[in-house]
């Protein structure tokens, strides 16, 4: 059983609610790549380094065991369910078809939408980018790309897209993090808010799409310069 006491990236729980705040916790290693698929951790072991009880980190990976992040075993603790190169594709088609018309959409809007949060998170996720500090831009990104979606004025497609985000570990990014590749699809997100001001929905579409596919080649640990598909 690999020890969870080796994990980076826990620190304690302060805030209420604890079951939400282990959840989000847990996510975020979890999307890093900080807990890897098919590693045993005890759930005890996880709540002694975020300083909670059992019960919310438990009620937290029953959460994400529900959204297909993780696989409880019983009696002896839990393990992130691994994706294969297909699951991956899947996820990367069903994004592009729900993210691409809804930029296309913003990018049409009539008057444009308020886009100052946006610009300053896309310009903080660019430093973060250069320093390295992965879990904090991966938060971000999160928080952008639905930030984003929500100005396309439909719930149910930023809860869809949070859920395959959420489905989706970032396996190789310790690799490609510093990369000039990492560092240009950081770019891409300043470039997006850019495209959208200026109501270009054409090429808000395109480097969206353009964009997600750069982020699959993170997710396998690899950048595909082209922008394709293996």
């Amino acid at each position: 059983m690999t020890t969870t006491g080796m994990l980076t990236g826990l620190s304690e729980i302060k805030r209420a609610p604890l079951r939400e705040q282990a959840r989000q916790a847990l996510r975020g290693l979890i999307t890093s790549g900080a807990i890897k698929p098919g590693e045993l951790h005890s759930i005890g072991s996880v709540a002694d380094q975020l300083g909670v009880s059992i019960t919310p980190v438990r009620e937290a990976l029953l959460d994400l065991e529900g959204d297909g992040l993780v696989e409880m075993v019983r009696n002896r603790g839990f393990r992130v369910a691994t994706l294969t190169d297909e699951d991956l594709d899947e996820l990367v088609e069903l994004r592009l078809l729900l993210e691409v018309p809804a930029v296309v959409r913003v990018a049409r809007t009539d008057p444009r939408p308020d886009l100052s949060a946006l610009r300053g998170i896309a310009d903080e996720m660019v430093e973060l980018a250069a320093r390295r500090d992965i879990v904090e831009f991966l938060r971000l990104d999160r928080e952008f790309h639905l930030g984003l979606l929500a100005l396309a004025g439909n719930k149910r497609l930023v809860a869809t897209v949070s859920l395959l985000r959420d489905q989706t570990r970032l396996y190789g990014i310790e690799q490609v993090a510093g990369t000039d590749e990492f560092l240009h699809t950081a770019d891409e997100h300043p470039e997006l808010v850019a495209l959208i001001a200026a109501g270009d929905a054409e090429g808000a579409g395109a480097l969206m799409r353009r964009h997600l596919l750069h982020v699959r080649g993170l997710w396998a640990g690899r950048m595909e310069p082209d922008g394709s598909q293996r």
